[in-house]
């Protein structure tokens, strides 16, 4: 059966985080996952999530500089990264999130084969620091419509980094909506990518809005999920057609 998290990076995002948060909980949603939450106190993330009874499962690392989307494989930006992922896992392990995405980064043609391997290294030291707290990493593959020149653009490209890693705790981020804008054909990825999957995101193709619309026959795509035996949460991660409360009919398609 189907959990959905409240992706808050884009939900009610006109709200400050902890708003976000009640405001998830009231909705029905039982687990959240953020962006960069960062200007607020992860203390007070943990303590409203024990209080409403929700689970936290990830943020993302930090951006960089303007243009960047990402410092994991930026070459000679080592240091920089280091810092910014021990900032983002000092914040998950105080809010109590269990899952890093580690945002890779926006890379010059020239440079991609260099950027692969500073990737797998940076990504080998913050998998080797994380494993002891018992956190999990993931990359996610994000489509060159919306983020061009982004180092994998495909999960046969992030899944060559995870293996290059060599790590267990490194997986892969499958969004349903990168996977349909960037390549198609979703249920056979699914299953060839399902051993590795650490997270799965949803949101219509091409409108990004709620997953009710558009190309993607989401009632298939949540029955193969678990008919592959996925038992994680799908994150909700969609820009809503008006209001989120207005929009959140589509998942009465999925309660028990």
């Amino acid at each position: 059966m189907a959990r959905f998290s409240a992706n808050l990076g884009f939900l009610w995002s006109d709200k400050p985080l902890l708003e976000r948060i009640e405001l998830a909980a009231h909705n029905g949603f039982q687990a959240i996952e953020l962006h960069w939450p960062y200007d607020t106190s992860a203390t007070e993330v943990r303590a409203a999530c024990e209080r409403l009874n929700l689970t936290l499962l990830a943020a993302n690392t930090p951006l960089g500089r303007p243009g960047e989307s990402g410092l994991a494989a930026l070459p000679g930006r080592e240091a920089d990264f280091k810092a910014s992922f021990k900032l983002s896992m000092d914040w998950c392990l105080a809010s109590g999130a269990t899952a890093i995405h580690v945002m890779a980064g926006v890379i010059e043609p020239a440079q991609r084969a260099l950027a692969f391997e500073t990737m797998v290294r940076n990504l080998q030291w913050a998998a080797d620091l994380a494993a002891s707290s018992g956190l999990t990493l993931l990359l996610e593959a994000l489509n060159p419509r919306d983020k061009p020149d982004y180092l994998y653009a495909t999960q046969a490209q992030s899944n060559a980094v995870r293996e290059a890693t060599e790590r267990s705790n490194v997986k892969l981020m499958f969004d349903v909506y990168h996977v349909g804008v960037a390549e198609g054909d979703v249920l056979t990825k699914l299953a060839l990518f399902m051993p590795h999957i650490g997270h799965i995101q949803i949101a219509a193709v091409p409108s990004r809005a709620e997953p009710d619309e558009g190309e993607i026959n989401y009632p298939v795509v949540i029955e193969r999920i678990d008919a592959l035996g996925y038992t994680g949460w799908i994150g909700a991660e969609y820009r809503a057609r008006t209001t989120v409360e207005a929009g959140l009919g589509w998942m009465d398609a999925y309660s028990a």
